[in-house]
């Protein structure tokens, strides 16, 4: 979709009629409006309770003027949040229109707190990626620089695979709602997003503390022909791959029964991370290899013909084998490719810098192993998206830093391409000491 055109809308319902899910983030650099704009939307739809309007009213940390409120209290609850009018944690809100059902995420700008944003991404469908007119630097020779956290932020989102990206041109009250300033920004982040190599951007000016295109359309922007921002997001499609994707299903957990039932009840349990699987399909056990047949699909509300992605289960299998916690039942036609050595591109999230001399947890699906990074090949320069080599693989990695890493593991991975399939695709690593995450991982298989 390109970034100026106009999207088409499609309200979406899921198979039994109802209202489906959309999860979506609000991302960009520091005080850029990402809480107000949340705010916006909760109270324009009137998404939040009566109550909840009266503390934030009363707050003694508001920084509006007389009744006027502070909607970015809405999702900043943490004390620091509000004495520094900045966000740190990532907040969750929950609200429904007629049309969809929504979970935002609202995630820190600050570069400090930008693990936290990779935190609040790794679930999302959509990405609101906000830019303040305010701080871009426009130039007279029509150079337009946009914000390192802005770039940070899309190249993250292109790495975790979200589907949809929003560039929401925010504070356009402060630049008289003008045409020439949104067409130039939104022209400088399309450069730059085809760098990335994102196709799925949509671009909208808006004013989240005035309220401009967020839930109501209003006359300072009639050259706007576009949906508000609430009808772009009821509109956007889901697809969900995983459905299509080949069969995989971690096993978390061995049920027996207690020891005084004449049949010998062995389930294996845990949620289908994609896929499908019925009675009867032929299955095989990684890493050992193993194959099986499924006997049964059990639920808390009865048994199934099938299984789906999404869907917690049991399942029985007609042979005895050997299943343990962290082993994945995969389709024996399509099984996953057992690791010992693997490729990713990681996000650092430890203020400690990565030392090559120690060894780290490795948190994949359900198994946890010991794994130890043999080598950083290069790390991404977020401004100019170009790769900078690492000689001899030796330098660490610090606080923020996006690099494509090679990891030696004690135990095989059953795992996929994160671009295939993201459950079995991704990762974290855990220091052995501290047992703080320090990495987030997308494993990249070599063609």
């Amino acid at each position: 979709m390109n970034a100026l055109s106009t999207p088409e809308l499609n309200h979406q319902a899921d198979s039994s009629g109802q209202a489906s899910l959309l999860r979506f983030i609000t991302a960009g650099s520091v005080d850029d409006g990402k809480s107000t704009l949340i705010g916006r939307l909760l109270y324009d739809s009137k998404g939040i309770f009566a109550d909840q309007l009266a503390a934030v009213s009363r707050s003694k940390h508001k920084r509006t003027v007389g009744d006027t409120i502070d909607l970015s209290l809405l999702t900043d609850g943490l004390e620091a949040e509000r004495e520094q009018g900045i966000t740190i944690d990532v907040a969750y809100r929950y609200f429904a229109t007629p049309k969809r059902k929504f979970i935002i995420a609202d995630t820190p700008g600050h570069e400090q707190y930008t693990r936290n944003m990779v935190t609040g991404a790794s679930t999302a469908d959509a990405v609101i990626i906000l830019v303040d007119v305010s701080k871009v630097k426009l130039g007279d020779d029509g150079s337009v620089e946009l914000l390192t956290q802005t770039k940070r932020h899309s190249t993250i989102a292109k790495l975790l695979q979200i589907e949809h990206v929003i560039v929401a041109v925010n504070k356009m009250d402060l630049v008289n709602y003008d045409r020439t300033v949104y067409d130039r920004i939104v022209g400088a982040y399309t450069e730059f997003a085809q760098s990335l190599g994102l196709s799925d951007i949509t671009a909208i000016p808006l004013s989240a503390l005035a309220g401009d295109n967020v839930v109501d359309r209003t006359d300072n922007m009639p050259w706007y022909e576009g949906p508000t921002l609430i009808e772009l997001l009821e509109g956007l499609s889901v697809y969900d791959e995983a459905h299509a994707a080949p069969f995989r299903f971690p096993v978390q957990l061995v049920a027996r029964h207690n020891g005084h039932e004449a049949n010998d009840f062995r389930g294996y349990m845990g949620r289908v991370e994609s896929g499908k699987v019925s009675v009867g399909d032929k299955l095989v056990v990684q890493p050992s290899g193993v194959e099986a047949t499924v006997k049964e699909i059990l639920t808390f509300d009865g048994p199934l013909q099938q299984a789906v992605a999404g869907q917690s289960i049991t399942l029985l299998l007609n042979e005895y084998v050997d299943v343990s916690r962290g082993d994945v039942l995969a389709g024996a036609a399509q099984p996953a490719t057992l690791l010992k050595q693997v490729s990713a591109d990681v996000c650092w999230m430890a203020d400690e810098p990565l030392d090559l001399r120690r060894k780290y947890w490795i948190k994949h699906g359900t198994r946890q192993t010991m794994a130890k990074v043999k080598s950083v090949d290069s790390i991404l320069d977020v401004n100019t998206q170009q790769r900078q080599a690492v000689e001899n693989g030796a330098e660490g990695l610090k606080l923020n830093d996006i690099a494509k890493i090679q990891i030696t593991v004690q135990q095989p991975l059953a795992a996929d391409a994160y671009d295939d399939i993201r459950a079995t695709g991704a990762f974290i690593l855990i220091d052995e000491v501290t047992h703080q995450t320090v990495a987030a991982g997308m494993i990249r298989l070599e063609s």
